[in-house]
């Protein structure tokens, strides 16, 4: 019996998890950013019901889950499966800097957008600087 070795094949499959594929990708796309006195993030869900969407912080670990299902019902025959299907989780870990419990969420267009406040802490403040004929100023915040 001849047996034929890949020796990239657990390579691949190591990828494949890590990675994910066309079929089945590993995480749901994001972008970041700060504008003023807001942090947003908007996540790549198109398709997906918002009802499946359940969006959790615990401490500074945002959680984001959604599920894509496929047309299910008598009759319904599945003619071409290119879409990924199943359940997407993204986790993101927030700055202390932001105040959580201000988080605000909205799902258009197939993508859901969070808007977290910065925290009045992290916002820069003016140092009031008083001299009172000391050597050394007192500094009030």
């Amino acid at each position: 019996m001849l047996m034929r070795t890949d020796p990239f094949r657990e390579i691949d499959r190591l990828a494949e998890q890590f990675f994910g594929t066309a079929a089945r990708p590993a995480m749901m796309h994001l972008d970041a950013y700060r504008d003023g006195d807001h942090f947003y993030a908007a996540f790549d869900l198109p398709g997906v019901d918002p009802d499946s969407i359940d969006c959790t912080v615990e401490r500074n670990v945002l959680t984001v889950r959604a599920e894509r299902r496929r047309p299910a019902g008598d009759g319904v025959e599945l003619v071409a499966a290119e879409r990924p299907m199943g359940t997407f989780t993204r986790q993101l870990f927030l700055g202390d800097t932001l105040d959580t419990d201000k988080l605000e969420a909205g799902y258009e267009n197939g993508v859901l957008t969070l808007r977290i406040p910065v925290a009045e802490r992290a916002k820069p403040r003016r140092v009031t600087i008083q001299a009172n004929g000391n050597a050394r100023p007192e500094i009030n915040a």
